[in-house]
């Protein structure tokens, strides 16, 4: 999800961590109160920074997840899909994209125009 929709979804992120708790991930960071902020990366191009919406462990791999809701601007959503994707396979971790019920076209039409097919969305 992009910065400016946090605000309007904090209950589905709120939801999307405690999913992740109960299937065993710890140390989770979220850009969300009571939660250590995840790290930012900086676009030079543009000066965009692109923040994963969760960070978080299991079994000693590294996650990272994104949020996907519909959105006005899919363009940016896809950037940062691209560059997450290719941000934890140069670091052998892993990346998934989370979702829930009326967004699973528009997410699984996103990973399709970026050729990311092979990721199959958490449906919470």
């Amino acid at each position: 999800m992009i910065r400016l929709e946090k605000l309007e979804n904090r209950k589905f992120l709120e939801k999307s961590i405690h999913y992740l708790e109960a299937t065993g991930y710890e140390n989770i960071k979220a850009d969300l109160e009571g939660y250590e902020c995840p790290k930012s990366y900086l676009r030079k191009e543009s000066g965009n920074r692109i923040t994963p919406d969760i960070v978080a462990v299991k079994n000693g791999m590294k996650y990272f997840f994104d949020i996907s809701l519909k959105s006005e601007k899919p363009r940016l959503l896809k950037t940062k899909w691209l560059f997450l994707d290719t941000l934890t396979r140069m670091k052998s971790d892993r990346f998934r994209i989370i979702t829930t019920k009326g967004h699973y076209k528009f997410t699984d039409t996103l990973l399709e125009e970026i050729n990311l097919t092979n990721k199959k969305p958490i449906k919470i």
